[in-house]
């Protein structure tokens, strides 16, 4: 059964949408859907314990030569270890694409994915302004030889204006993840470090270890899938979810959840499925995009 999802995950971002076997056309017009795979209900191994955590400092000291992430604690956050459960849902096999992410911003006018020199340098980040020009949209287009790259500089907002979008386009409800259905998706229910398994393996995702320090096109390692099909659940670029990560002090969020590490990541253990990080909520980075979660009625 891995297989044939692994199969179906492969092969294409159709122009129609796939319902038990039979295409359905999108509402509205030649709307690129994106691939989804299968996730079952039930329970699954969530989480890390003592033991991944420091499997995870120790993959990041030996890439970098230092202990910065076991310094600031990074993999602290992550729940323990231990048993949670999810009701069924379909998720997209891949991230977004530039390819997709364009038919949205022709139909609606969406701002497309770019930012000031300014509100880079707000951000604090030690990426150089320069750096964000080659994923940055020009006329409302991506840059030439980008479309099935992973879509980036979209805030949690603009990827919630895509799925609102596509929900309508489509007549199904599609939406960000919540943490939890991100992490089964990703490492499957017997609690693997990684999506293939419990050791890592360079060759089976893009990050810094052996990749061109840049986006790939999406679907490129596919021996790095998790056991549901899922793609490119470690490294590529980081995701957005549904889940806060901080609120002021009104109770609002201001920063929520990504998963997944980056093509920028070495080591790899912010790759893992259990672990997370938090972003500002309007934040464009380089680093992020995302993917959705359809709901498919319980």
């Amino acid at each position: 059964m891995q297989s044939s999802v692994l199969a179906a995950a492969m092969f294409g971002f159709g122009c129609s949408l796939s319902v038990s076997g039979t295409s359905a056309p999108a509402a509205g017009g030649a709307t690129e859907i994106p691939r989804v795979v299968a996730v079952p209900a039930g329970e699954f191994v969530a989480g890390s314990d003592r033991q991944e955590r420091e499997y995870g400092y120790r993959l990041d000291e030996a890439a970098y030569g230092h202990g910065i992430t076991r310094k600031h604690r990074w993999y602290e956050s992550e729940p323990a270890r231990g048993v949670r459960s999810t009701k069924s849902f379909s998720i997209t096999a891949t991230p977004v694409t530039n390819r997709q992410y364009a038919a949205f911003v022709a139909a609606t006018g969406h701002p497309a994915p770019d930012v000031a020199p300014r509100v880079w340098t707000s951000y604090g980040l030690i990426h150089p302004y320069q750096r964000t020009r080659k994923f940055a949209w020009s006329g409302g287009e991506y840059p030439e030889g980008r479309g099935d790259h992973p879509v980036v500089m979209v805030s949690l907002k603009d990827a919630e204006a895509f799925a609102a979008w596509l929900s309508r386009r489509t007549g199904r409800a599609w939406r960000l993840p919540s943490e939890t259905e991100w992490e089964k998706a990703a490492r499957g229910t017997d609690g693997r470090r990684f999506p293939w398994g419990n050791t890592y393996q360079a060759d089976r995702l893009n990050s810094h270890d052996r990749g061109p320090f840049d986006t790939l096109p999406v679907a490129s390692f596919p021996n790095g899938a998790s056991p549901y099909g899922m793609l490119d659940a470690a490294g590529q670029v980081f995701e957005w979810t549904r889940t806060p990560w901080r609120r002021n002090a009104d109770g609002a969020p201001t920063h929520f959840v990504v998963k997944g590490g980056s093509w920028d990541d070495k080591g790899c253990g912010v790759c893992r499925p259990a672990a997370r990080h938090g972003r500002p909520l309007d934040i464009k980075h380089i680093l992020i995009g995302f993917r959705l979660v359809r709901e498919d009625g319980h």
